[in-house]
């Protein structure tokens, strides 16, 4: 088995990875400092997969501790590279913290590729690196624009990084700019599991149909759009992590033109967040308390992918609709509110 690893295993993102992959005959290893993320979704991948995945608690910032996970582990075929910060309003606060950390971590992973020769690289990216673009959907073509927030700003300079590095490197390897993933694994063993109070709309969403919010936002309704609200395109998790696994084969089959490829992965439509509030409405029966309120700053106005290339070239297929994205993220936040809950009863102290 060809042995991957996954930085920011223990992630959203990640986690669902981590299953495509072993399902997929892989063996994997996760690198995740925990910092913004909890190894409890590694208990749910092994309930999926039956395989317990060792995560190293280390942060790519720390050069000797990333390159020690490399010493230890030989032969290493490839790496997928989700671990970053990735909310876009704090990165409008904070930009120094996340040019520091995304490209730190970068370049750390980038010196350990080059050093063990690891031949296969597949890198999280983002649709933030098309700013607001002039026409939609986008291609993978579509000229980059002045990103919207730091967050994107370190997307567009880690696909940078990674052409020059891929210019003087026999690492081949494949940008997958994804555009908003959505949902939680069917099993219901693994979903979203943000830290304090939510940056994305699903799982603000869901946080306040349970209760756990009061209320939420929608940050804008002037916007030059068909309700005034901002256009998205939601994606399940679980086609966004087969995504990464299908890359991986792709380079491996030696089926890249080039040693640097890329793919837009979304749905090819643009929902607005009215429109996204009323089908987890639709799916959930529950009416969500939300309010208008002014403008995000970072966020763009638009954007939706055209997503024909990954189809072509990677062989990628969507196989869950908008209803499967709200359902399942449903089911999700249900099972952890229902987890907390015998929580507290087992421990009033804390209630």
């Amino acid at each position: 088995m060809a042995k991957i690893i996954v930085t920011g295993g223990c992630g959203y993102i990640g986690a669902h990875t981590l299953v495509d992959l072993i399902e997929n005959g892989f063996e994997v290893i996760s690198i995740d400092d925990n910092s913004r993320s909890t190894a409890q979704l590694l208990a749910g991948v092994e309930a999926i997969t039956g395989h317990r995945v060792k995560n190293y608690k280390v942060n790519l910032c720390d050069y000797n501790d990333t390159r020690a996970v490399f010493q230890e582990n030989d032969q290493i075929a490839g790496i997928i590279h989700f671990a970053a910060y990735k909310a876009v309003g704090e990165s409008v606060v904070s930009p120094l913290m996340y040019f520091e950390n995304n490209l730190t971590g970068l370049v750390n992973l980038l010196k350990c590729t080059e050093e063990f020769e690891v031949p296969h690289l597949v890198f999280s990216s983002s649709c933030t690196v098309y700013g607001n673009p002039d026409a939609i959907p986008v291609t993978d073509e579509t000229p980059e624009k002045r990103a919207e927030s730091p967050y994107g700003i370190t997307k567009q300079m880690g696909e940078q990084i990674i052409r020059s590095f891929a210019r003087i490197s026999k690492t081949q390897c494949v940008l997958l700019r994804y555009f908003n993933p959505v949902g939680a694994h069917p099993s219901n063993q693994i979903g979203e599991l943000p830290l304090g109070r939510p940056a994305n709309l699903i799982p603000a969403i869901t946080q306040t149909a349970i209760g756990k919010l009061p209320q939420m936002h929608v940050h804008g309704t002037d916007y030059a759009t068909r309700d005034g609200s901002c256009v998205r395109d939601y994606i399940h998790v679980c086609d966004i992590a087969h995504a990464h696994t299908l890359s991986l084969q792709y380079l491996i089959n030696h089926k890249n033109a080039t040693n640097c490829e890329v793919f837009n992965l979304g749905s090819g439509n643009g929902i607005t967040v009215l429109e996204a509030i009323a089908a987890f409405e639709a799916v959930s029966g529950v009416k969500l308390n939300y309010a208008i309120g002014p403008r995000r700053a970072g966020d763009v106005v638009a954007i939706y992918a055209n997503n024909a290339k990954a189809i072509e070239g990677l062989g990628w297929k969507i196989t869950y609709s908008l209803t499967d994205m709200m359902r399942t993220a449903w089911l999700w936040e249900q099972k952890l509110d229902e987890e907390e809950k015998v929580f507290l009863k087992q421990n009033p102290a804390l209630n």
